[in-house]
């Protein structure tokens, strides 16, 4: 006769699943912000290449500066034909 105890194939309890769960949101903020911090990174250096002379935002600014009412008007037309497509 044997006196071991069978042991039970039990299944994870509720606050193991609950670590587990954390864990693997954890893991997936962590990700997501890596994504995150690439895509700013990506857009910042895109930004300064622009503003340098030259660049697209360097000569909106310039053309802004030298007639802010004419741009004034061109961007409430724009934003009208881009309101009139929704």
């Amino acid at each position: 006769m044997s006196t071991e105890i069978p042991q039970s194939t039990s299944q994870p309890g509720v606050t193991e699943r609950a670590i587990d769960t954390a864990a693997d949101v954890s893991r997936t903020i962590g990700e997501v912000a890596g994504g995150l911090h690439a895509a700013v990174d990506r857009l910042t250096s895109t930004i300064e290449e622009s503003r340098k002379p030259g660049g697209a935002l360097a000569t909106v600014s310039a053309i802004t500066r030298e007639a802010p009412l004419a741009s004034l008007f061109v961007a409430f037309l724009f934003g009208m034909a881009i309101a009139r497509r929704r």
